[in-house]
């Protein structure tokens, strides 16, 4: 298989995308670090995927601290060697009006979708560059594209990713690193569970597809991304939005 001995690890892989990811790479035959703060969901996604009879392994995480994010990175590389594919899917928010945020909330949306991949990417960039090897996918949000009524701060966090993507790949394209950034619109995962069905009604009339996306597809255009087939391709956005926002 495409992926075979190869290592990847994933982030928020207890749900959504980040599950949904982890799978199609341990199909497609990778050994997986799922990555996450909630350990009863981050150990049943790792038990599932054993049960299939593939590789995977859950490590505790904290996206928000820089000691976890370094603490899992030396856990990971010590039990799994090297790491070849890193795939950042770890990312929350809450609509809310600007106006109405205070700082502990901006703080967390800042550090879980922009630091924290940041931290993590570097962890782990050392042993790639040694290696002159390796693929980094960030999973950014169509709203750092466009913006997002009642999201800015999650906005700008995710903007800020897409551009650390395209700079980040410039830096380390010399190492034979690729990096790359997938941008979903809005997919039916545990956070879309969470908006009202006002709202989801909404979206789904304004997406050409009419319907919400699938984890399923966005983890497609993860794993074309960290796969050989994409080994000429570095510094890129793709949006998996059926449509929503056509960005250029």
């Amino acid at each position: 298989m495409e992926f075979a001995h190869k290592t990847a690890i994933v982030t928020g892989a207890a749900s959504g995308i980040g599950r949904a990811t982890a799978a199609a790479l341990a199909r497609a035959g990778a050994r997986v670090v799922v990555a996450d703060i909630d350990a009863q969901g981050g150990e049943a996604t790792a038990a599932a995927l054993r049960a299939d009879g593939l590789q995977a392994d859950y490590l505790h995480v904290d996206m928000t601290d820089p000691l976890s994010i370094e603490a899992f990175a030396a856990a990971a590389q010590a039990r799994c060697g090297a790491v070849d594919v890193l795939v950042n899917a770890a990312g929350w928010g809450r609509t809310a009006p600007f106006i109405e945020g205070s700082n502990e909330f901006w703080a967390k949306l800042v550090a879980l979708n922009f630091v924290g991949p940041m931290q993590l990417a570097k962890a782990l960039l050392p042993g790639m560059m040694e290696r002159a090897s390796g693929r980094i996918v960030n999973i950014a949000s169509d709203a750092g594209r466009v913006g997002s009524l009642g999201e800015t701060v999650y906005s700008g966090a995710k903007g800020g990713l897409i551009a650390f993507t395209k700079s980040l790949a410039r830096e380390v394209a010399r190492y034979n690193i690729n990096v790359n950034c997938v941008c979903p619109g809005p997919t039916d995962t545990p956070l879309m569970a969470a908006v009202p069905d006002k709202v989801k009604d909404a979206l789904t009339k304004a997406i050409p597809f009419r319907r919400l996306g699938k984890p399923e597809e966005v983890a497609d255009a993860v794993v074309f991304f960290a796969s050989d087939r994409a080994a000429y391709i570095t510094g890129q956005v793709l949006s998996v939005s059926g449509g929503l926002t056509m960005a250029g």
